[in-house]
């Protein structure tokens, strides 16, 4: 086994290689407007310092968001395409679920993440590998009931302090993580998730009102 994990449904863009024992090499930078001009150098960094090359690789792990539309479909389609190409499968993983995996919490969670717009996207977790509800985007002041007394982990957790007061790192999910998650549900026979994005909201780019097309006659 050697799978390939990316992820740039937030701002960080990370990609990292797992042999089925551990991750052997990992790149993580933060940079929420360059997804696309990052992606693509963070693999080649991360095969040169493995020495190995890309057709080494024998399936492809991709965090599927909730995340802005824009980033989210850098990793998707770049994920889509080395299946593709190498033929290989390409396996969905929630981006929420590998920051909950590297999370070092005991006992039930939540996991937020920045969803801009002054909310996050976020799910409750019992355990670092069991979500217990599905990934949602709201403003933290009308999810403070519902997550009171938890400790929370990622970025929308800690730009929020009021409504989550126990907020810890991790802040970006790390490839790394979903890595090695997906190796662990894979080894124990369970599937993953469909590669298709979680676009919990519309995109920010809209058609304007009262847009004519023009066209020739």
């Amino acid at each position: 086994m050697l799978l390939l994990a990316l992820d740039t449904a937030t701002p960080a863009v990370t990609v990292a290689l797992h042999d089925g024992t551990s991750v052997i090499a990992s790149s993580s930078q933060v940079d929420a407007r360059r997804h696309g001009e990052l992606l693509l150098p963070a693999v080649d960094r991360v095969l040169a310092d493995a020495g190995l090359k890309l057709d080494a690789v024998t399936g492809i792990v991709v965090g599927v968001g909730p995340g802005p539309y824009t980033g989210l479909r850098v990793g998707l389609m770049t994920a889509d395409t080395f299946g593709l190409v190498l033929g290989v499968p390409v396996h969905g993983l929630c981006t929420l679920d590998g920051l909950a995996y590297a999370a070092e919490v005991e006992g039930p969670f939540v996991v937020a993440t920045d969803a801009r717009r002054k909310e996050v996207y976020w799910a409750r977790y019992a355990d670092r590998r069991t979500r217990v509800s599905e990934p949602a985007v709201d403003r933290p002041a009308e999810i403070a009931d519902a997550v009171a007394g938890l400790p929370a982990v990622g970025a929308g957790a800690l730009l929020y302090p009021d409504a989550f007061p126990d907020a810890r790192e991790p802040e970006h999910v790390a490839a790394a993580a979903l890595a090695s998650l997906a190796a662990e549900k894979l080894a124990a026979g369970e599937e993953l998730e469909a590669p298709r994005p979680l676009y919990l909201r519309r995109p920010d780019a809209q058609v304007p009102k009262n847009y004519k097309v023009v066209t020739p006659k």
